[in-house]
C-alpha cells in the first residue's frame, strides 16, 4: 500500500516536499498526462480536482513507482504512502490480522505496531472490531482500515487516490477527521477528488486537472484571482427592480433564479464598484446576499464544462 517514488537529488533549502515536473505519460493512443506539473509543500493537504479520466490516478501511481512516466521529472525528499483508490484488504481476514500483514511487510516491531495500530484503529473508530473479518466491515469501514494500514508506517506524505468512492457521509467524515488529525501533527498529503465539498474543506491548496494537464493550482483565492470568478449578487425582494437594474446596467449579467434575481458583475468590475451603485440606488443591504465565487465557478471558467461523473 505504499511505495517511494523516483527520487532525484533537490536543492538543498527548496521548500518544496515533492515536485512534478513536465510528466507525460500514454496508454496506447490514450495520453494519460500531459506535460503535469506540480509542487506539494511541507504539512500541507494539497488537492487534485479533477473529473474521473483527468489523470490523477495515473499521476498517484507515478509518484509511487507503480508506473512509470514516459517522460518529465518527478523529486521527493521523503518516502510516500499510498491509500490505493480501490480497496486493498485481506477480506477474509480480520482487521487485526491485516494490520500485522501490513506491519510486517514495513518491518514494524512488535510494540511499535501495537502502538500504533491502537492509536490509529480508536481514531479511525474501528478498535472495537478489530478481530472481525473485513468482508464483515461496511464500505465506510474497509475505507477507514485502507486508510489505517497505509498510515501504520508513519510516512511523512501520504498519497489519498480518491478514498472517499462510495462511503456514507458519517465514514466520510471520519475519514476526513483522521487526514486532518495526522496533518496536524505534521502529515503531508496529495488527496485526488472529484468532489469539490471535499477540496474546499480538506485542502490549504489545490490544482485543477483536466485532460492530464494541471490547468492551475494554488488558495481557493488564488484560483479565484485566476480564473476571473466573480461574486453572485442574489436579491430577493425588488420592488424596485427597474431602478436596480439600471443603476447595474451595463456591470454584468442579470438571471431569475428560484423566486430571486442574481447578478453576476462583469470582468473587472469591483465588489467595491458594485457596493457603491447599490448604495447609490437606495437598495437596502438586508434585501441581497453576496455569495462569494465556487470551486464549481472556477472550475467552469478553467475549463468551459462542467465536471465529468
Amino acid at each position: 500500500m505504499s511505495g517511494s517514488a523516483p527520487v532525484e537529488p533537490a536543492s538543498p533549502g527548496d521548500g518544496a516536499l515533492l515536485r512534478v515536473e513536465g510528466v507525460t505519460k500514454a496508454f496506447g493512443l490514450t495520453q494519460a498526462l500531459r506535460g503535469a506539473s506540480l509542487e506539494v509543500r511541507r504539512g500541507e493537504i494539497f488537492g487534485l480536482l479533477g473529473p474521473n479520466g483527468a489523470g490523477k490516478s495515473t499521476l498517484m501511481h507515478i509518484l509511487t513507482g507503480l508506473l512509470k512516466a514516459d517522460g518529465g521529472r518527478v523529486e521527493a525528499k521523503v518516502p510516500v504512502g499510498l491509500v490505493p483508490q480501490h480497496i486493498a484488504l485481506y477480506l477474509d481476514l480480520t482487521a487485526w490480522a491485516n494490520i500485522e500483514i501490513f506491519g510486517g511487510l514495513h518491518g514494524l516491531d512488535r510494540a511499535t505496531l501495537e502502538r500504533r495500530a491502537g492509536e490509529l484503529l480508536r481514531l479511525a473508530n474501528l478498535w472495537e472490531r478489530r478481530h472481525d473479518r473485513v468482508k464483515t466491515f461496511s464500505g465506510g469501514m474497509q475505507r477507514r482500515l485502507n486508510l489505517v494500514v497505509s498510515l501504520l508506517h508513519d510516512p511523512p506524505c501520504l498519497l489519498c487516490d480518491e478514498p472517499t468512492v462510495g462511503v456514507d457521509p458519517q465514514s466520510r467524515n471520519a475519514l476526513f477527521d483522521l487526514i486532518e488529525e495526522r496533518n496536524r501533527a505534521g502529515l503531508t498529503v496529495i488527496y485526488t477528488t472529484h468532489y469539490m465539498e471535499e477540496a474546499e474543506r480538506l485542502c490549504h491548496r489545490i490544482g485543477i486537472i483536466d485532460h492530464g494537464k494541471l490547468l492551475a493550482a494554488g488558495t481557493r483565492d488564488d484560483l479565484v484571482a485566476k480564473a476571473h470568478a466573480a461574486p453572485v449578487y442574489r436579491f430577493f425582494e425588488c420592488p424596485r427592480r427597474g431602478a436596480l437594474r439600471g443603476a447595474l446596467d451595463g456591470r454584468g449579467k442579470w438571471s431569475e433564479q428560484n423566486g430571486y434575481v442574481a447578478f453576476t458583475p462583469a470582468v473587472g468590475i469591483s465588489v467595491a464598484e458594485v457596493g457603491a451603485a447599490l448604495r447609490a440606488s437606495g437598495f437596502p443591504d438586508t434585501h441581497f446576499e453576496v455569495r462569494r465565487p465556487s470551486l464549481e465557478q472556477v472550475f467552469l471558467e478553467l475549463t468551459g464544462k462542467e465536471l465529468r461523473e
